[in-house]
């Protein structure tokens, strides 16, 4: 399972949506400063089209975001969601 993550700072929204074909989790939305949890994740959800230049990555694992979430140290660099991902 990959994620992809969007960060909304305006609105204080984290976005993240499975990405693995064959067992589709779905879309999350959480707050600026909370972490992700698989119950987070809704297969009914999209994220919104406005948050479409406000990517950050792929991400192997909740994990693995929950740590660059929470490195605030690290300066984000934003840029439009890949088109397979539309």
């Amino acid at each position: 399972m990959g994620f992809a993550v969007w960060i909304d700072e305006q609105e204080q929204v984290i976005w993240a949506q499975g990405t693995h074909e064959y067992r589709p989790l779905g879309a999350a939305a959480i707050a600026l400063r909370d972490q992700f949890r698989r119950r987070d994740f809704r297969q009914s959800l999209k994220r919104p089209a406005a948050v479409g230049k406000l990517f950050v990555g792929f991400f192997g694992s909740l994990e693995e975001v929950n740590h660059y979430l929470g490195d605030h140290t690290r300066e984000r660099r934003f840029r439009s969601t890949p088109a397979h991902l539309l």
